[in-house]
């Protein structure tokens, strides 16, 4: 992000800390913010965020069956989202057994 940081500077920095601050050890260690990570970024279908995310997991110690299931739950959550539409499917389909 040398574009980023050349542009920007002070926003670039700003982002840095924030990203210091965040995953920085505290209720929450490194390898499960990671994990969590992970399962954002691909909700926010950010596959350079997942390998990213992925790769500091890995060093902090995660395996891949632990990032496979993080994948798994953000697959969840997003096939999970669709059940809010419910009532959007309602109206779509009139609630009968119309064909």
């Amino acid at each position: 992000m040398s574009w980023f940081n050349e542009k920007t500077p002070e926003v670039a920095k700003a982002f840095a800390e924030m990203r210091n601050a965040v995953y920085k050890e505290g209720n929450l260690d490194r390898r499960t913010k990671e994990l969590i990570s992970i399962a954002a970024s691909v909700l926010m279908r950010c596959e350079r965020c997942t390998e990213i995310h992925a790769e500091r997991a890995r060093k902090q110690g995660a395996t891949d069956e632990q990032i496979a299931e993080a994948v798994a739950c953000a697959m969840f959550v997003a096939a999970g989202s669709q059940l809010s539409w419910s009532d959007v499917y309602e109206k779509i389909l009139g609630g009968s057994n119309k064909s």
